[in-house]
């Protein structure tokens, strides 16, 4: 059995493997070529039959999954795009779940509401890995992108706190409206709380560590430090997890050295890849069992109307539900960024109208001009990146469902009459609608004509930043004649060097491979890492205004990483 193990892993790491290859060379997402290679596997003689058990999938998988996403989203755009991510990942979770539940009770009288309920809740939550591989490969617009993977990570939390109250239901004698709002609240109150504790304090210790290997591995503790104790505190494992992520991701920029984040990403990038791949095989393999416990209790014209009601309602509901944002957008005032920048001008001018009279007053004016900083910043980035209907409509095509909806599903209780038809039901649900969006989405964002920046753009943009963070760990530092390290005067030689050649390299973030010029290399080194901390600390200023992208924070970022590993090595 241990070598017939060993030998369906190593299978299975070689489909991942060819599959994505195949994928990048023909452009077919991944995960659709991955359920269809499941399915045919499983239809293989030799093959035995591999049961995964769904509390393994959402208790061992799910958060490792969530965390890698939720660690590498930017906090600013989650924080830009919160409103609309709130309203498809919670409000229209809970209504999906509830609008499927009372149609297909009222359809299927035989399903008791609180069953169909649970249907609506396992269905309701989108997956974007799919949709994220198409965006990233065809271009779709940055803000899209962040709508479809923030969704991703909040509505899970949404639909398994419904499905949780649905099937205390079919036990329950009565059903408490009043009990399910106040478990909702401290689910997600709880959840936010535990997930932020458990991100801070662990971003803290690992701070503190000068050893990579120990750093990566409380990162793999992570997401299930932040899962089970919420779990157990009967609130939200999985938003636990995505805050524990988003607060890693935020603090790491400030906290990690740049060997640690380098080594979280190309990690965690890895271990993404591993998950998702082997869920969605694991989805399409897993096919033949569900339909042969299906079959003992409903018939093919049954679960085929089932499937169609329920497909036929997903489609619908979330194209509603993205029309109401669009149509308040829309019926909204037509000089609304007038107003907005017009109230920014009046808060501008009271700024500059006040004389601080202590350092206290002082430090609330700073803060009060950051804030009117990202005001305009926000402004800004809504003129620059606005979400038309044509966005809408992308967003509303990208509605595939995917493992989560099947490993939920099967927690319903064993026992519960109708169970195996509405797992099939939910399996068939999410592999229609990963093979429809997913093989129609390309042809519709391509017809949609979204027009990225062009390289040219992003390179000004990513050089603009770093000539504003230099000047900023510049002006901060102050003329380097005037600097001291131990209270001991620069040498005059490395002063020279430094202005005429060494600065502007490091300022511009150039890999400049000249051996350094015969100055006291103690005091080089020192003075470069000064400087590249100054520029850190600037560029995280940067980024809490938001005036530029997330990508060319990333870039920029990325670039003092490479500058810091190459000056103090590990």
């Amino acid at each position: 059995m241990d070598h017939q193990f060993v030998l369906i892993a190593g299978a299975a790491l070689a489909i991942m493997i060819a599959a994505s290859v195949f994928s990048r060379r023909t452009g077919i997402a991944t995960p659709l070529l991955l359920v269809a290679l499941g399915i045919g596997a499983s239809y293989l003689p030799p093959t035995p039959e591999i049961h995964v058990e769904p509390e393994l999938v959402l208790a061992g998988v799910l958060p490792p999954l969530l965390y890698a996403s939720a660690v590498q989203l930017p906090v600013l755009d989650m924080r830009r795009n919160l409103s609309l991510i709130a309203w498809l990942s919670v409000v229209m979770v809970i209504v999906s779940a509830l609008v499927i539940g009372a149609v297909v009770h009222a359809v299927f009288p035989g399903i008791p509401f609180a069953l169909a309920t649970a249907l609506g809740a396992v269905v309701s939550p989108t997956d974007a890995v799919a949709a994220s591989a198409i965006g990233h490969r065809v271009g779709l617009p940055p803000r899209l992108m962040t709508v479809l993977e923030g969704e991703s990570l909040v509505n899970d939390a949404s639909a398994l706190v419904v499905l949780r109250t649905a099937v205390a239901g079919l036990t329950a004698s009565g059903f408490s409206l009043g009990h399910t709002v106040l478990d909702f609240g401290w689910a997600v109150v709880g959840g936010v709380v535990i997930g932020l504790a458990v991100g801070v304090l662990t971003v803290l210790l690992r701070q503190r560590l000068d050893d990579p290997v120990l750093n990566t591995t409380i990162s793999f503790a992570v997401p299930f430090l932040a899962y089970f104790p919420a779990e157990e505190a009967h609130s939200s494992g999985v938003l636990a997890v995505v805050v524990a992520g988003l607060a890693t991701g935020t603090m790491g920029s400030r906290r990690f050295s740049a060997r640690d984040r380098q080594t979280q990403t190309t990690t965690w990038t890895t271990i993404n890849f591993i998950l998702e791949s082997a869920v969605f095989l694991a989805m399409g393999y897993e096919l033949p069992e569900l339909v042969d416990a299906a079959r003992t209790e409903t018939d093919t014209g049954e679960i085929t109307g089932l499937v169609l009601i329920v497909v036929g309602l997903l489609i619908a509901l979330r194209f509603l539900g993205l029309a109401w944002p669009a149509l308040a957008d829309r019926l909204g005032p037509d000089d609304r960024g007038d107003q907005v920048q017009a109230r920014l001008s009046s808060f501008e001018e009271k700024l500059d109208a006040m004389t601080p009279a202590d350092e206290r007053e002082e430090s609330r004016l700073a803060w009060a001009r950051h804030r009117l900083a990202r005001g305009r910043a926000d402004a800004a980035f809504e003129e620059r990146e606005p979400i038309t209907a044509r966005g809408m409509l992308v967003l509303a095509w990208a509605g595939m469902r995917g493992v989560v909806t099947v490993a939920a599903a099967q927690t319903i209780p064993v026992g519960t009459p109708h169970r195996a038809s509405v797992i099939l039901a939910a399996f068939f649900v999410a592999l229609i609608t990963l093979v429809l969006f997913g093989l129609t989405l390309p042809a519709l964002i391509a017809r949609m004509r979204f027009t990225p920046d062009s390289e040219e753009e992003r390179h000004d943009a990513v050089q603009g930043l770093l000539r504003r963070v230099g000047e900023t760990a510049i002006d901060t530092l102050g003329p380097l004649s005037e600097q001291t390290i131990d209270g001991e005067p620069l040498d005059p030689e490395l002063v020279r060097t430094m202005e005429e050649g060494i600065l502007p390299r490091l300022i511009s973030a150039t890999k400049d491979t000249r051996e350094a010029p015969p100055v006291p290399r103690d005091q080089l080194a020192t003075v470069q890492v000064r400087y590249l901390d100054a520029m850190r600390d600037a560029l995280i200023s940067e980024r809490a205004i938001g005036a530029d992208s997330s990508e060319t924070y990333r870039q920029v970022e990325s670039m003092l990483d490479t500058l810091e590993y190459r000056m103090r090595p590990a």
